[in-house]
């Protein structure tokens, strides 16, 4: 059952880079060229003006092309969403270009791509931003549209729905990548209850309605307060005239900004994320600086670039060019509305992650405590300097740079000198910034990994605190549960047949069928597995049917044109026998399987039968010894009992457990139905959009 994980990984395309050319090394020149002189940063004027209805218009001008970019933005994204219903702003942002009272969805989109153009609408942390981009001979049409979806969006019922169940898979999706784990944690930690610190789950996307939604568009949503650029083949008088046309007549003031909430300031400690496991440990580490008017910024900035702004930084240098410890590590600074925040992030082996770790506060203290040697200095501001201007050559690019620049309150000459005051900083002044900034004493540190393996090496750099992926706390103890025979409940286990449907990113990609029956010497379940285009895979595990144990194995398939095969055999106190799994690189693993295995030992692939036959209850938890064909070893696993509630699948609504059975490459969550016998109705790989769920 666990490696049906890994059938997702086998639709992944590779793409071959492309030859560079042949170049010799007397072809080099033996001199690196002098610098040339900082140019001005040719950016067309803008024009500013106020309409009666408290919007801002800025207009960039630039007839080079027939092109214009229009951006509409709000100051209201996700840290304006209700507590508890997180992502409120997102699936409003995503919706909302989907239908207006004029027109329906469809309509929207055949009117914008009938002239060449685009509509959409994103939300961020602090901004809420409905964008377009058209051929300035059809801005009449894009901006008519754009007040449409602005003033009257439809927000349909059935909109939010799509929308939800896609941020559901993206969610799943999000949380199978052990640096987005790590991402959550840290900013949970760092802002505390801080509105910066939220992050949209499971639950609050559910628990968002209509209503939600369209509240969040009346209260924020608002001409006051927020700001059109048009930036392209437009002039002043055109741009006031479209504005008014469109926007002229609405009304309406956005409630005030709440009081700011302090951010969390914990002493610096590691927070140690349990992913059984894992062979590799992602680290975040960083704190929460200042607001965006912080005179230090630019300082600030050169010193991240040197600490990890890219290939030839610090952190790049060390950890990956002379220690070998990973494919990249780096640092950046996060500029917000209200409180920013710096990172330092690694990705390596489990075996070096207390070194990487350790040099990572190493290169911290330096940087806040010795000043940066010219040639780093000279690097670092030159890439900043001679990669701005690749930021502003689009309309689109300036809109966004205007922007931000405007809705953060920059003023309207941070653009055009922003290259200027970079340069300008000396090492005195990046050294003092990041003493200011990156707090040493208040560090928090996120690491995401197998804990038996870190815990003890990371005790010595910093208090550990140990949680598991869900966030809860976890006593080092629980690292090593030992496993126990599980005690079987035979009336639950009665002879069947279900039938399921295959679900990938809330799509209906195949199916499944299962059959438990029992035999005077045997119990046998069967599955048969179709996972559309990407192959089928039939199973069979045969089990003695008074003590549960395991007998054989045999599985059959191809997925992605590789063999699917197993044949185990378990006697004796071993397990014999061989398997091919299917690879992403597009060639199967063969492995031979010979090694021990206790008695009570449970293939994988029996899980579904014996696990809703335990003494399940709410708060309990079982651990037991598990082998998987794919890692031959015997493993321990543990199934942690989640309260009832109502689970709705294709085979109509259930009330049931779900365990969380813990311990192999993937997790799994089963959701078994509270009455007897218990019916296994949902089957969810953690961190995936793949979903098994009953149809009958």
């Amino acid at each position: 059952m666990n490696r049906r994980a890994g059938v997702l990984a086998l639709a992944t395309v590779t793409f071959a880079s492309l030859p560079a050319a042949a170049q010799t090394p007397d072809s080099f020149p033996p001199h690196a060229p002098s610098p040339t002189t900082l140019g001005p940063v040719r950016f067309p004027p803008f024009t500013e003006s106020t309409l009666p209805n408290g919007m801002t218009l800025l207009v960039v001008e630039n007839h080079s092309q027939p092109m214009l970019s229009v951006s509409l933005s709000f100051k209201a994204g996700s840290t304006r969403d209700p507590a508890g219903k997180e992502g409120v702003a997102e699936l409003t942002a995503q919706i909302l270009t989907k239908g207006s009272a004029k027109h329906t969805g469809d309509q929207i989109s055949a009117l914008i791509e009938g002239v060449g153009g685009g509509l959409s609408a994103s939300a961020g942390a602090d901004f809420f931003t409905i964008s377009e981009n058209v051929l300035s001979d059809h801005a009449d049409v894009a901006l008519g549209l754009l007040g449409e979806v602005s003033r009257t969006p439809a927000l349909a019922a059935n909109e939010l729905e799509i929308a939800r169940t896609q941020a559901l898979s993206s969610l799943q999706l999000e949380l199978s990548q052990p640096a987005s784990i790590a991402a959550r944690f840290f900013r949970q930690t760092i802002y505390g209850k801080n509105p910066y610190g939220r992050d949209a789950t499971e639950a609050s996307y559910k628990a968002i309605t209509r209503l939600d939604v369209t509240a969040f568009a009346k209260k924020y949503l608002v001409p006051s307060g927020a700001l059109l650029v048009m930036a392209g083949d437009v002039t002043p008088a055109q741009a006031k005239a479209w504005a008014t046309k469109v926007f002229g007549t609405w009304r309406g003031v956005p409630p005030p900004a709440p009081a700011p909430v302090a951010a969390a300031s914990p002493k610096t400690e590691i927070l140690l994320i349990n992913r059984p496991g894992s062979v590799q440990a992602n680290i975040i580490m960083g704190n929460t600086t200042y607001g965006p008017l912080d005179s230090s910024y630019y300082a600030t900035r050169v010193a991240m670039q040197v600490l990890g702004g890219g290939a030839d930084a610090r952190l790049f240098l060390i950890l990956r060019e002379a220690k070998g410890w990973t494919y990249g590590a780096y640092a950046g600074l996060s500029r917000y509305r209200g409180l920013g925040f710096w990172q330092a992030t690694f990705e390596g082996r489990t075996a070096v992650a207390d070194s990487a770790l350790a040099e990572m506060l190493h290169q911290v203290d330096l940087l806040r405590t010795e000043a940066i040697p010219a040639n780093e200095l000279a690097a670092a501001k030159g890439f900043l300097v001679g990669s701005f201007p690749l930021t502003i050559e689009t309309s689109d690019q300036v809109a966004g740079a205007v922007g931000n620049a405007k809705l953060l309150g920059l003023g309207n000459n941070y653009v055009q000198t922003y290259r200027e005051r970079l340069n300008a900083i000396t090492a005195t002044q990046a050294e003092a910034a990041a003493a200011k900034a990156l707090h040493r004493d208040h560090l928090t540190i996120v690491v995401v990994g197998d804990a038996q393996a870190l815990y003890d090496k990371l005790k010595g750099l910093a208090p550990v605190k140990l949680m598991d992926v869900d966030g809860h706390v976890m006593a080092a103890s629980d690292l090593n549960p030992t496993a126990a025979v599980l005690t079987i409940d035979p009336s639950q286990i009665v002879a069947h047949r279900d039938s399921f449907v295959v679900f990938v990113q809330g799509r209906a990609l195949g199916t499944q069928v299962s059959e438990v029956r029992r035999a005077a010497d045997s119990l046998v379940y069967e599955e048969t597995l179709n996972f559309g285009p990407l192959g089928t895979q039939h199973t069979v595990v045969q089990m003695d049917p008074a003590s549960y144990r395991m007998r054989q194995v045999d599985q059959t398939g191809k997925v992605n044109g590789q063999d699917a095969l197993i044949h185990l055999v378990y006697a004796g106190g071993r397990v014999k026998g061989s398997a091919s799994q299917p690879q992403a690189s597009g060639t199967a693993r063969a492995i031979t399987v010979d090694t021990a295995a206790s008695p009570d030992a449970h293939d994988d692939n029996a899980l579904a039968t014996l696990v809703p036959a335990l003494p399940l209850a709410a708060g309990k938890t079982f651990a037991f010894g598990v082998f998987a064909a794919g890692d031959p070893a015997e493993r321990v696993w543990t199934a942690k009992v989640i309260p009832p509630d109502t689970v709705t699948v294709p085979a109509g609504k259930f009330t049931a457990y779900r365990v969380e059975l813990r311990g192999g490459e993937s997790g799994l969550d089963y959701f078994i139905t509270t009455t007897g016998p218990r019916r296994l109705v949902r089957i969810d790989v953690v961190g995936q959009p793949l979903s098994i769920q009953l149809a009958k």
